[in-house]
């Protein structure tokens, strides 16, 4: 191994590439071409002298090497960005926020007025995902994670968790006892689905074909036009209710398994437009629920 520093761009592709597991994705998300990404990988690996990754068919492996220099380089990345911020001072902050996608279009997004307001000098920088990604995105300050349970070594905070139930255009027609013949929709791989729902009230359930979605967003879009009738929850669809975009057709509703979480990235601690949001954030719910004033986030720490 040589003794001089690899260059940065190097090590840029080699962070994404292991937090993606895939050069196709590292690519993307640092608008390069995937081929420019492996041999900037493959140079890193020439300069060490040792491989990073085993190549698979279809998927990258961290090698023992590369899940050691892993956190020797996002620690770096840290550094470096806590670093820059205190160099340029609190007021050229801008605050990376990384959501759930439907969360931040129809929670998030409606309410964003207010918290601007209250705090005109913070910048905020809004990442959405689609499905739970392995890792905070690298420079993301707080994430908002719809999911079963965060991850143990992030600072965390159950926000809400709520109950599911379907909704349907106004004046749809559905009853329980032809809902199964319906059109269907539902958000994948989630534990609060359809059967779960008809379980919980001892439907007869024939397992009818439900159409599922990457994003709730796409389902109960179908079902405010009138394609059928979709399962939602209140974070989300509470607000297109109270607009008459949707309604509840059945009373019934199930206790969700998962939850929305908020963590804090551990380079975000001393980040006073970090606190700022996240109080905000858990006021607006709280307000919303009925709660009294949540404790501060940032006196829960893992372990």
């Amino acid at each position: 191994m040589q003794n001089a520093l690899p260059p940065l761009n190097w090590l840029r592709a080699f962070e994404a590439a292991a937090r993606h597991l895939s050069f196709t994705d590292a690519a993307a998300e640092l608008h390069m071409t995937q081929s420019a990404v492996s041999q900037q990988i493959k140079s890193l690996e020439g300069h060490l002298g040792t491989p990073l990754f085993h190549r698979r068919p279809r998927s990258l492996e961290l090698t023992s090497t590369g899940l050691l220099y892993l956190p020797v380089v996002r620690e770096a990345f840290r550094t470096l960005l806590r670093g820059t911020r205190a160099m340029l001072g609190p007021q050229s902050q801008v605050l990376q926020i990384q959501s759930n996608i439907t969360f931040a279009i129809h929670w998030l997004a409606p309410r964003l007025g207010r918290f601007h307001a209250l705090y005109p000098d913070v910048r905020l920088n809004i990442r959405t995902e689609l499905w739970e990604p392995r890792d905070m995105a690298e420079g993301a300050d707080i994430e908002i994670r719809y999911t079963l349970s965060p991850p143990p070594d992030l600072e965390a905070r159950l926000i809400r968790q709520d109950h599911y139930y379907p909704v349907t255009a106004p004046g749809y027609s559905v009853g329980l006892d032809d809902l199964a013949t319906h059109p269907l929709y539902d958000c994948a791989k989630l534990m609060c689905n359809w059967p779960s729902w008809a379980e919980d009230q001892a439907l007869d359930w024939p397992n009818p074909h439900v159409t599922y979605c990457t994003t709730y967003s796409v389902s109960m879009a179908v079902a405010a036009a009138g394609g059928g009738v979709a399962l939602a929850h209140d974070t989300i669809a509470s607000g297109l209710i109270a607009d008459g975009k949707l309604v509840a057709p059945f009373e019934h509703r199930v206790a969700m398994q998962e939850a929305y979480y908020l963590m804090i990235a551990p380079h975000a601690r001393d980040i006073p437009a970090a606190h700022a949001f996240s109080d905000w954030l858990i006021g607006e719910i709280a307000a919303e629920d009925n709660l009294p004033p949540g404790l501060h986030l940032f006196t829960n720490t893992p372990g």
